[in-house]
């Protein structure tokens, strides 16, 4: 039975993820380690000591154990430690750190040392951290130095392109990936793509299906995950943007977890990778455009074949000067078949889709776009007959913007049928899960979810916004009643599986909440793949 507002909050609330771990476990990843060993340390006569052969021979026996061990790994998106272990004889010691930016730290040391020293970069990229070790006492000084990349990455947009299309064989040979195999898709070095790319966005579809299943992307060389990113069912057309870490060799794997063959497509728009470009910066869903009130747009359906365009920069908070705009673009009330593609205003019509719809269908996607200089994108409507188009801003990538991107192993946050879940049951009509996601670390300002609704009583929409409570008011059981905004992330109808990327903002107090803004009841499934991090 669907579940009215209840008079006072009694929202579910789920246990916080323990983040710490996964970045700890991440940051000391073999990949994220960087090391430069004392036999590599270079000794030299100090300034001050004698020149010529006197010199050599003072370097060769003063402090003849003189050596500096390094190892850096990154602690947050922009943050570096470095570990220094000095060897040497019992005598005062100078030490420099030169941390590759122009910045550098000082410290005094007493013979054999051993510290950790923090820095924090403006920009992500790589850095040659530099340490030099003094002992004026001797005359001879020590200088070891380690190349450090940071672990954050920003984001590039790239122009709406199609990678794979096993229908034709584009990126992969034609044919049907089969059930439970998988396909690849060139990422890293392929077109005007770099080699190197950490995380690729890609709006994935799945069609030509006969039976129900899921698929799953993932860094090609790894272990499958057990989350999904796409779920369809018979003779159905189902896009959904992923933004998966790219493997060692540039590929990401596509997973069939269903029990029939399946066609796959993916478009790319955009890329992350350690060369500094636009940082992401979340906002409060907003919406942009709506057809059916003239809101951004004329009012009355995009016409068969026909395109819009819309400013992004400069309203509601969105800056001028922006790369790119992170959106929730839904499809209402479609006269006929056909797809949505979004670009760049002023640019070519892409042969890339961002959302399919059929007859009457109610259907939301993420879409991640550049956007034209003045800041400005356009949405085509691909089918012969009109539709209405729904265009919610979620975020922007900026050179201004410091949120990088660290992908993380996919881990399931919510599900509702589980009986181990914390949150067990159905997610009533009119309510909420709260998410505690990063209540303790502020500089964590966004999360990248899928989020799924399947087993829906009636139709609905979710919407994903930041939780104006903190955690203290609901262990005190001190929380209002929060108002979600006019946006949607996710719609459905009853009885559909639908599954919809979601940038959440974390807001002022960390805490994400996932409405059900139908009046019947759903089950709930939120998996967790990475997040964006501005320190």
């Amino acid at each position: 039975m669907a579940q009215a507002d209840p008079a006072k909050p009694d929202a579910r609330g789920t246990t916080a993820p323990d983040l710490e771990l996964d970045l700890a476990k991440d940051a000391k990843s073999k990949s994220n380690t960087f090391t430069s060993p004392a036999d590599r340390t270079v000794r030299k006569a100090a300034p001050s000591a004698k020149t010529g052969a006197a010199a050599a021979q003072s370097v060769a026996s003063a402090n003849p154990d003189l050596a500096i061990g390094l190892t850096a790994y990154g602690v947050t998106a922009h943050g570096a430690e470095v570990d220094t272990t000095i060897t040497s004889v019992d005598t005062p010691l100078k030490v420099t750190i030169d941390w590759g930016d122009g910045k550098s730290d000082v410290f005094d040391a007493y013979g054999s040392d051993s510290r950790t020293t923090a820095h924090t970069y403006a920009e992500v990229g790589s850095y040659t951290v530099k340490v030099t070790v003094v002992d004026d006492a001797n005359a001879v000084s020590a200088v070891n130095e380690v190349v450090f990349v940071t672990v954050g990455a920003d984001f590039t947009p790239y122009a709406p392109t199609r990678l794979l299309d096993t229908r034709n064989g584009t990126g992969a040979p034609a044919g049907m990936v089969q059930p439970y195999s998988s396909t690849r898709v060139k990422v890293g070095g392929n077109g005007g793509i770099p080699a190197g790319v950490t995380a690729v966005v890609l709006n994935i579809t799945v069609t030509n299906t006969s039976a129900e299943g899921h698929v799953t992307a993932f860094p090609e060389g790894t272990e499958r995950p057990t989350t999904s990113n796409v779920n369809y069912k018979a003779r159905q057309s189902v896009p959904n943007l992923v933004i998966v870490k790219v493997g060692k060799n540039g590929y990401v794997e596509i997973a069939n977890r269903g029990g029939a063959p399946v066609d796959l497509i993916a478009d790319v728009t955009g890329y992350f990778s350690k060369t500094a470009s636009s940082g992401y910066t979340p906002v409060t869903p907003s919406r942009f455009v709506d057809t059916r009130e003239g809101l951004g747009t004329v009012k009355g359906q995009l016409g068969g074949r026909k395109t819009f365009s819309t400013q992004i920069s400069g309203l509601r908070g969105v800056p001028q000067g922006i790369s790119a705009v992170a959106l929730n673009v839904t499809v209402t009330n479609p006269r006929e078949a056909g797809h949505l593609s979004v670009f760049p205003a002023g640019g070519a019509t892409p042969t890339a889709s961002n959302l399919n719809f059929t007859p009457g269908q109610t259907i939301a996607n993420s879409v991640i776009v550049p956007v034209s200089g003045d800041g400005r994108i356009s949405v085509f409507n691909g089918a012969w007959a009109g539709t209405d188009v729904v265009v919610d801003v979620v975020g922007y990538y900026s050179a201004d913007s410091k949120g990088a991107f660290r992908p993380l192993s996919p881990e399931r946050l919510v599900d509702t049928r589980d009986p181990q879940d914390p949150v067990y049951g159905k997610l009533w009509g009119q309510s909420y899960i709260y998410m505690p996601m990063s209540f303790d670390d502020p500089s964590i300002t966004g999360f990248v979810l899928n989020t799924t609704v399947t087993n829906p009583e009636g139709d609905g929409y979710l919407t994903v916004t930041p939780d104006p409570n903190s955690l203290d008011d609901y262990i005190n059981d001190t929380q209002s009643w929060p108002t979600p905004p006019n946006s949607s992330n996710l719609n459905w109808t009853k009885g559909a599986t639908v599954p919809n990327l979601v940038q959440a903002s974390t807001g002022d107090n960390g805490i994400i909440d996932l409405w059900n803004r139908g009046w019947d009841d759903v089950d709930l499934i939120v998996d967790l793949f990475g997040l964006y991090q501005q320190d």
